[in-house]
């Protein structure tokens, strides 16, 4: 495939597929997968539509809305719908082309696709928020449905927003249907779902460290630097303080706070009820009283990555490309042994390159290498549950909390052993002593998964 110049966020995720691919020793041993790159890699079909509402000025908006179907070899379409004014068709298309691979990785018959809308809620009345949402979703329900696609939130669409949408489509179609994820919990929606992909991520890392520490250690005691303060990382905060560990960072678009006796969960909740209504770190901590005696330091347009001192696991869950090849080297610097991404391709490929290098250095028995998860693998347990929830949908059924949760750590458990497996299977790497690359195992896993289907279903042929 040539270069994209103009969509780098979709060459950079291609690229690192491609580069694990042939890293490995897949096409080697099987040279029909090689035939798969050009035509999984462009999306079966690219939607892109006008979406017009009126303000509460009652001035009329317009901004452009989008859905990349990217591939259906293993079910219906499926990923979210971002409502953010970084939205653009490169970003759309580095995420539908992750979410193919990270959705064959839970094992359900889940295809890929990732949609959105180039706008800013903030600031905005609910009232217009819901007309922004039915004025997407007037068009959007065209081209989805349960068998279909089935989108679900993502950064600026959460159950609020999702609540407006289904609503639209309901009324548009005149169909209740399964036609999105994350609902609300009375009217479809999957207990531990909103939970998923941060509790999914510790599930994911919990597995690394049993592996890697041959089940001596946990996240009990483990300091645990976290970026973002959104949806996944109160939950992977929260999580992580249940199992012991001092989670010592959180941050957003305009800072980060750093907490050296770690961030309490009381402060996590507070985090949660205010970014519902926008609001920034630097005024959470000074509103909320659970600030008032747990004291935390705010670093005004800083990432907390080179701040947070001593630090044994990072957890990157704000957005792409958040830790750069110079914020590695201080996060290994700082003693971090286990990197897993909640939010997708949270490291730049010069930050991949830092971790993966120090998973292949000699290292003494008591200094364990670095090792990295991508977000394909380690934060996929959010469309895990929306999976569950579509199986409930279809069921008429709501499962119990602990159903949910016993299958999603099931789930994580289970794609960390295949990618482990894979990345053994596939490896030319000298270093036999190293801990397998879980950036290679996961790209291969993924893409073998689709890549057979599309061999079945004739979309490549030998």
């Amino acid at each position: 495939m040539s270069a994209q110049p103009y969509e780098p966020e979709f060459q950079q995720a291609y690229n690192e597929v491609v580069s694990s691919l042939r890293e490995s020793t897949l096409f080697e041993k099987h040279p029909k997968y090689e035939k798969v790159l050009p035509v999984v890699s462009v999306p079966e079909r690219i939607i892109q539509f006008r979406v017009t509402w009126e303000n509460d000025k009652g001035e009329q908006e317009v901004a452009p809305g989008f859905r990349v179907q990217y591939n259906s070899a293993k079910g219906p379409y499926k990923g979210g719908l971002r409502f953010h004014p970084t939205v653009n068709l490169s970003i759309l298309k580095f995420l539908g082309f992750e979410q193919i691979f990270k959705n064959a990785l839970t094992g359900q018959a889940l295809g890929g696709g990732k949609g959105g809308l180039c706008v800013d809620l903030k600031g905005r009345s609910n009232n217009e928020i819901r007309r922004i949402c039915y004025a997407f979703m007037r068009e959007l329900s065209r081209h989805i449905g349960q068998d279909t696609d089935v989108p679900a939130g993502d950064i600026g669409v959460g159950g609020r927003e999702v609540g407006y949408l289904f609503g639209a489509y309901k009324s548009y179609k005149n169909s209740w249907e399964g036609v999105l994820t994350g609902k609300g919990l009375n009217w479809g929606g999957s207990l531990i779902r909103p939970e998923a992909t941060g509790y999914g991520l510790v599930y994911y890392t919990q597995a690394m460290i049993d592996y890697a520490t041959k089940g001596k250690e946990s996240f009990a005691g483990k300091r645990v630097a976290i970026s973002g303060s959104g949806n996944v990382a109160q939950f992977a905060a929260l999580k992580v303080i249940e199992l012991g560990g001092t989670v010592v960072s959180l941050s957003d678009s305009k800072g980060a706070i750093i907490s050296d006796a770690g961030i309490t969960a009381e402060q996590v909740q507070a985090i949660s009820e205010a970014k519902i209504n926008f609001k920034s770190l630097e005024q959470i901590i000074g509103e909320y009283s659970a600030f008032a005696e747990n004291k935390v330091k705010y670093l005004a347009g800083a990432r907390p990555w080179v701040h947070v001192g001593k630090v044994d696991v990072a957890l990157p869950c704000a957005t792409q490309n958040e830790v750069s090849g110079e914020e590695a080297k201080a996060l290994v610097a700082a003693g971090v042994k286990f990197v897993a991404e909640g939010s997708n391709m949270g490291s730049t490929q010069e930050a991949i390159q830092v971790f993966e290098g120090e998973r292949l250095s000699t290292k003494s028995a008591s200094e364990p290498a670095v090792w990295y998860a991508p977000g394909k693998a380690s934060n996929m347990g959010g469309v895990a549950v929306s999976g569950l929830e579509m199986a409930q949908n279809s069921q008429r059924m709501t499962w119990s909390r602990e159903q949910v949760d016993q299958e999603l750590k099931k789930i994580m458990v289970n794609c960390f052993n295949d990618s482990l497996e894979t990345a053994r299977e596939y490896s030319n790497e000298d270093n036999k002593d190293a801990l397998p690359s879980l950036v290679k195992g996961a790209n291969l896993v993924g893409f073998i998964r689709v890549a057979d289907a599309m061999f079945d279903q004739g979309d490549v042929w030998e």
